[in-house]
């Protein structure tokens, strides 16, 4: 049962998702501490973790840095869930290695399929043990520095749109980068692409 940490400094919202999650057969976590949501990361390992960054103390992007500091924790999925919504919140979050960036509100459905991806994703990437540090490795798979940049986002789950945001580039340009990266990958699309940034990526320690 893949265990979920909430950090979420208002209660109503708070109590919602754990009830939501539970309904989902999830074992959930909470508070509405970012500090202590940070302990509570390194004593119970969640699977991943959905944060709110507006808050008092420790607001999320202080959590992330916080997680992503600590190798013991660092590779925890991290989905930010917030009103704070201009592309440069996205960005800034994305940036910081956020796996994911959700609107509030945000609909169950949304959610749920939001968890879903990122807990797969986390468990393709241990498989491999990739260390996302560096895009310098995918060059050698005769890749462009900005198609190994895109590749590298890509490969931890970014859509073209979000891709996009962290590059100040739109969506549109990203798909056009994406279709000469699988022409030059020899590969049909983005799940055997990320397949071969991952064996790639996996060359570096860890």
């Amino acid at each position: 049962m893949p265990k979920i940490l909430i950090i979420e400094d208002e209660p109503e919202l708070r109590c919602n998702l754990v009830e939501v999650l539970k309904l989902q057969n999830f074992e959930t976590l909470a508070t509405g501490d970012g500090r202590h949501g940070v302990q509570l990361a390194r004593q119970d390992r969640p699977d991943l973790i959905l944060c709110d960054v507006t808050m008092p103390v420790i607001d999320g992007y202080g959590v992330l840095r916080l997680l992503r500091d600590d190798a013991s924790i660092a590779r925890i999925p991290l989905i930010f869930l917030t009103a704070r919504g201009e592309q440069a919140d996205v960005r800034a979050g994305m940036n910081l290695g956020a796996d994911d960036y959700l609107i509030k509100p945000v609909s169950i459905e949304d959610l749920l399929s939001a968890i879903q991806a990122r807990l797969e994703r986390a468990q393709q990437q241990s498989s491999f043990n990739a260390n996302f540090t560096s895009s310098q490795p995918l060059e050698k798979l005769g890749l462009s520095t900005r198609e190994s940049e895109i590749l590298l986002w890509v490969a931890q789950g970014k859509t073209n749109n979000e891709v996009g945001i962290i590059l100040s580039i739109t969506a549109a340009t990203v798909k056009k980068h994406l279709e000469h990266i699988y022409a030059k990958l020899g590969v049909e699309g983005r799940n055997a692409a990320t397949l071969k940034a991952l064996e790639a990526l996996s060359s570096l320690p860890a």
